[in-house]
This record gives C-alpha cells, structure tokens and sequence, in this order.
C-alpha cells in the first residue's frame, strides 16, 4: 500500500486543536463516561434535534465515530463534517446523534475487527461491545430514543466506515443501518469471508461513498463488496453505492455527502 494511503488513513490519529473558534451549534453537548470494556474513559458528542425540549416524541439515534471532526472545526484535524448544521435544517424526520471520540493513538485498535500483522489493531468487538453494553444502555435511558435496531444507525468513514458496516454485520440486533463511507476494507480482508458467511437480514440497510481519487484500491473493493452482498441476497432496495469521480479521502468529501446517506438511511424507506 502506498505512504499516501498510510497518511490518509491515520490523519486523524494526532489530537490537534486548531486556533479557530468553535463552530458546534447550540445543539451540541459533551460527556465523559468509562468504557470498561476499552480500559479508559470516552468523551461523547450528543446532538439532540431542535425541537427535542418541546416535543415529547421519541427520535432514531445515528451512532458516529471521530466524534471531535464531525460537529466543530476547533476540535477537528483538517475540517469538520458540518453534521450539527446540516441537522439544524431539519424540520421533520429528526435524530439524535452520538459522536463517539476516537482513541488517538488507539484508534486503529478500536475500529479494526481483525488484527493487522504489520499495524496491528483488532479490538473491534471490545469498541462495539462498550457501544451496546455500555453506551447504548446509557443513551436509551437518558434521551428519548427509539431503541430498535431499525431505528438505530452506525455511521462512519475509513476506519470508521469499515467497523460501521462489521457492526451490521456481526450484530444486526443492534444496527440496523450504517454509513459507510470510505471503507478502509484494504486492512481487514476477513470482513469479504465473513459476509460471506453470514446470513444478512433483509431489514439491513447500508449507504456506501467512495471516491475515485482515494487510491488504487478504494473503488474496486468496495465494488467487491457491493457484488458480494448482492450475491448474498441483499436486494438492490438495502443498499445505495455512490462512487464520486475525483472524490477524495477527507471530511470535506465526506461532509458533501452525509445530507444525501442520512435522507437515504433514515428518511427513505
């Protein structure tokens, strides 16, 4: 693989503050709660929907990972998903959601499946056994949520995308849905043989983007991945690929398509 790809892949390893002011709407709060399972603590982004404090409805939960470049450019590495402000302009068909933040240097443990001889990793399950066993059980009991796993999305890209779409493969009890975007599926292979293996709900459904300026790899995987699925019976209504010409492997790219993934995923039957 090639040191661009490398560089890519762990940009957001490093903690960087910009000197930039904070961009997070006003719907934005953090916490910190233990994650036993992980042996250390998290910090947690919670975006509750505009009208949340004058409503008494329950809402779907989108589970996001790098929480610290989704909601504010003061927190992120090189841009913000802008998700805060896409989601204040929702009057109808809202959603909380939960920014989980990435490990730093533990990142590549957390959302990696399988271990990589040569980087290492592999403590997918620990991470999503917290998600369920931990943080989901919290967030369910704190906020009104609709705690099914058809109203429960995991959502996230390179790492974050590979792990989001593991998650509704391995435990589909739990996700229903996931953003996948970017895969970094190079890393982990095992997840082509584990499809392969599993009988996937015709209730899953995914959201797939790559672009084709990601490297040699990126577009032709993840197009493996879409064949295999269909091969699996997955039908052409659980799952939406968009392949970007020129699309690059940053949240810039990412930010541009998440309004698009959350109308496919939550808003879309």
């Amino acid at each position: 693989m090639k040191m661009k790809h490398l560089h890519l892949l762990f940009i957001v390893l490093i903690s960087y503050y910009s000197t930039a002011q904070s961009t997070a709407s006003e719907q934005v709060t953090t916490f910190i709660i233990t994650a036993p399972q992980l042996k250390t603590e998290k910090t947690i982004w919670v975006y509750l929907p505009t009208n949340y404090k004058n409503s008494e409805k329950s809402f779907p939960v989108i589970y996001m990972h790098d929480a610290q470049n989704l909601f504010d450019v003061e927190t992120s590495y090189v841009g913000e998903w802008k998700v805060d402000e896409y989601m204040d302009t929702l009057t109808q068909n809202e959603s909380i959601i939960i920014g989980i933040a990435h490990g730093n240097e533990k990142r590549l443990d957390e959302l990696t499946p399988y271990k990589h001889k040569k980087y290492g990793g592999g403590y997918g399950d620990a991470y999503l056994t917290f998600v369920q066993n931990t943080l989901k059980p919290y967030i369910d009991v704190t906020y009104r949520t609709k705690p099914e796993a058809e109203y429960t999305t995991i959502f996230g890209s390179s790492l974050g995308g590979l792990m989001s779409f593991y998650a509704v493969i391995k435990y589909p009890g739990t996700f229903g849905k996931a953003g996948v975007f970017s895969p970094a599926f190079w890393i982990n292979p095992e997840i082509f043989e584990l499809v392969k293996t599993t009988n996937i709900p015709m209730t899953s459904k995914f959201y797939f983007l790559a672009g084709t300026a990601e490297g040699e790899t990126m577009v032709p995987k993840l197009e493996a991945m879409t064949t295999l699925l269909k091969s699996k019976g997955v039908q052409t209504n659980q799952f939406k690929s968009q392949i970007i010409k020129g699309g690059q492997h940053n949240e810039t790219f990412w930010s541009a398509h998440f309004g698009d993934a959350y109308q496919y995923l939550i808003i879309q039957n």
